[in-house]
C-alpha cells in the first residue's frame, strides 16, 4: 500500500517503540583528524581491497568544515587517507556507486567574507571517477538545497531524489526525477523534479541519504525525518520504497533513534536528539549496517533489521 499522505514524526514514533528491536550500535573512532570531529558519514565502501568512508571533519566551536577520506584500519576503527584529497567548506558527505564509477557528493558551503563563520549559501557538487584519486567534480545542484541524491534503477537510468525548501519545498520536502546518464544531472533536470507532500507533515522537514536498487525494481530509500520543539531539533533515521513506475512509495518508517546510541557528546544542547543518516550496508547474515553521524560531534553504526521489509 503506498501512502497518500503525510503522517507526523511523534505518531511514527510510537510505531517505532511498537516494535521489537534487537539493535547493536558502537562508536568509530578517527584517526589522523586529532583536534577536530569526525561525524555526517557515508556508508563504508570498497576500493582494491580496503574499506572506507567519507566523513566531514569539523572544530566543536563552528561549522566551517571540510571531508576527507578515512581508511578502516581497525575494528570499528579509521585513519584519514588520500591527504591530498582534502574537500575544504564541504560538509555531509555521501558516496554511491554508477555503473562503474564512484560517485562522491556533499554540501559546499560559502561564507560571509566579513564574518567567516556564519554560512550564507550552499549547494550540492558531486564528483565521479573510477578510482578514489581519479575524483573529478561534474555536477552542481540549485543553490541552498541540500539532501540531493543519486541511484542506479532497474532500467538503466539514473534516480535523482532532491529536497526543495522555501516556495516548492516548504521546511524542506522530497522530490523524483530520472535521467539518462551522469551527464544530464544538472541544476535544470533537479529543479524539474516532482514535488512530494506525502512523506512530511507541513511543519516537520526531511531528505533522502541513499537510494537502494532492490530486487523487484524498486527503490529502497533512506533519508532522515526532522522536527523542532522549544529548545531542542529531534532527526530520527527513517526508510521507505519508492516505485519509480507508478511515483508512489510506501509509508515513511522510522529505522533508528538517537535514544539507540549509548549517551555521549553534543555540539550544542538542542542537538542531543540527533543522528543523520549516512547509508546502509547489508551484510550476509540478512542485518544491515546503518552509518550515521550523532549530535553534529561524532559518527556511529547501528546494526538493524532490514529497513525495507514490510
Amino acid at each position: 500500500m503506498y501512502q497518500t499522505k503525510a503522517v507526523g514524526c511523534r505518531e511514527l514514533l510510537k510505531d517505532y517503540e511498537g516494535r521489537k528491536h534487537d539493535y547493536a550500535a558502537y562508536r568509530l573512532v578517527f584517526e589522523g583528524a586529532e583536534g577536530y570531529d569526525v561525524y555526517n558519514i557515508s556508508q563504508e565502501f570498497e576500493e582494491g581491497g580496503q574499506f572506507y568512508l567519507a566523513g566531514r571533519v569539523e572544530k566543536r566551536d563552528n561549522e566551517i568544515s571540510c571531508v576527507r577520506i578515512f581508511r578502516r584500519t581497525g575494528e570499528h576503527r579509521y585513519t584519514a587517507d588520500f591527504p591530498e584529497m582534502v574537500f575544504e567548506r564541504f560538509q555531509d558527505p555521501f558516496v554511491t556507486r554508477i555503473g562503474e564509477e564512484l560517485v562522491l557528493g556533499g554540501v559546499q558551503i560559502e561564507t560571509d567574507p566579513l564574518y567567516p563563520e556564519r554560512v550564507i549559501n550552499w549547494r550540492t557538487l558531486f564528483y565521479r571517477g573510477k578510482t578514489i584519486r581519479e575524483l573529478k567534480l561534474f555536477a552542481a545542484g540549485p543553490a541552498h538545497m541540500k539532501d540531493i541524491r543519486l541511484g542506479e534503477m532497474e532500467n538503466g537510468k539514473i534516480a535523482i531524489f532532491t529536497r526543495p525548501q522555501g516556495k516548492m519545498g516548504g521546511l524542506g520536502k522530497i522530490g523524483f526525477t530520472s535521467v539518462d546518464a551522469l551527464e544530464e544531472v544538472n541544476e535544470e533536470s533537479i529543479l524539474g523534479a516532482r514535488i512530494f507532500d506525502t512523506h512530511f507533515l507541513p511543519e516537520e522537514w526531511g531528505g533522502a541519504n541513499q537510494v537502494n536498487l532492490l530486487e523487484d525494481g524498486r527503490l529502497g530509500v533512506l533519508g532522515h525525518i526532522a522536527y523542532r520543539d522549544e529548545n531542542h531539533l529531534h532527526y530520527h533515521s527513517m526508510s521507505f520504497l519508492f516505485d519509480p513506475e507508478t511515483m508512489g512509495h510506501t509509508p515513511v518508517k522510522i529505522i533508528a533513534r538517537r535514544s539507540d546510541i549509548p549517551a555521549g557528546g553534543a555540539k550544542r544542547p538542542d542537538l542531543e536528539d540527533v543522528i543523520f543518516s549516512g547509508g546502509l550496508v547489508r551484510r550476509e547474515d540478512g542485518k544491515w549496517e546503518l552509518y550515521t553521524g550523532v549530535s553534529d560531534c561524532e559518527a556511529c553504526v547501528i546494526e538493524i533489521d532490514d529497513p525495507f521489509k514490510a
